[in-house]
């Protein structure tokens, strides 16, 4: 995938070959055109969605904008490159998408295991330290929220540090399929280095990495059925558990903050409708418009890092409720 803004497409994750596809009638991913982009609001309005929060026990949801300063990309912000998300459906289905799935992966992975929480991640971990946080729910599948200190944390999305086996359960490390990924292809493992400098400089398609009719990924080692990444790709559900104790969060809190995400798929979008109904407060801080913005309380704009800082200091210096 093209780097985006020095954003390598890491694992290459939800992506197919066919650029410009679009997936369940909607568009694929990419930068919208949307003219909000680049817009800060007042360091006063910031201190009043601050003071809208002061007391309340408020439940965090987090999107890509909180990972892009650890490298991490962020499909759908200013100047991401349209892509078109891999369906469950395909990797289930075909072999040809399985293996372009594992050729990119195994090239990403380098960067994706080595990415380390960013000043954003600590200052939603800080936020517990200033408001009755009841949680984070993430749309991310890094864990860096968890690495930063937040607690709890449920991965809507869930997590790209394991594979499990579709058929029998058995779970796999990441960071040990590497290894194995590697050793069946030893002569992509001797390129890996240029593989990934050439596929961030490329449109899909174009770098060899995505010529991958050769490239070899293993079954399961127990039952020798479909190894899949532990994240919810496009046509899957999500985990019916995490789901509901994402509500049941939603339930204990009296605000909900949306951190970084342009709500463009229904899964996090429906936590700020439910919010909405149920005369939640709702503050949204994103850079560029979002699904729920007529739905919000308070709407902030700008950088996450920079209001996070102001939300921070208001509320440590509000008197303790």
């Amino acid at each position: 995938m093209a780097e985006q803004h020095g954003v390598p497409d890491v694992g290459g994750w939800f992506r197919t070959a066919h650029v410009g596809r679009d997936v369940a009638g909607g568009k694929a991913w990419g930068a919208p055109e949307d003219s909000s982009f680049g817009r800060e609001s007042s360091h006063a309005e910031v201190a009043e969605a601050a003071a809208a929060l002061h007391g309340l026990r408020t439940m965090v949801l987090t999107g890509a904008g909180t990972s892009t300063a650890s490298g991490l990309a962020d499909y759908r912000g200013p100047g991401a490159i349209p892509r078109s998300p891999m369906t469950y459906q395909e990797f289930v289905s075909s072999d040809i998408a399985r293996r372009h799935y594992w050729a990119r992966s195994t090239v990403g992975w380098p960067s994706f295991r080595v990415a380390q929480p960013n000043r954003v991640h600590h200052l939603v971990a800080d936020l517990a330290t200033v408001l009755p946080v009841t949680g984070v729910v993430t749309q991310n599948v890094d864990g860096l929220h968890q690495a930063a200190g937040s607690n709890p944390v449920l991965d809507l999305h869930g997590r790209l540090a394991t594979v499990s086996c579709l058929t029998c359960g058995t779970v796999i490390d990441r960071e040990a399929l590497q290894a194995t990924l590697l050793e069946l292809n030893p002569e992509f493992a001797s390129r890996l280095d240029y593989l990934a400098r050439q596929a961030a400089g490329l449109p899909d398609g174009d770098a060899e990495v995505d010529r991958t009719e050769e490239f070899i990924y293993p079954d399961c080692p127990v039952c020798r059925g479909v190894l899949k990444p532990d994240v919810v790709y496009f046509g899957e559900n999500a985990d019916p558990a995490v789901v509901n104790a994402s509500f049941d969060m939603l339930e204990r809190s009296d605000a909900l903050l949306v951190l970084g995400t342009s709500l463009s798929v229904m899964s996090g979008l429906r936590f700020v409708r439910r919010a909405a109904r149920d005369s939640k407060r709702v503050i949204i801080v994103n850079d560029g418009t979002t699904r729920g913005d007529d739905l919000a309380t308070h709407r902030i704009h700008g950088r996450l890092e920079s209001v996070l800082e102001e939300f921070v200091g208001s509320l440590s210096n509000l008197p303790h409720p």
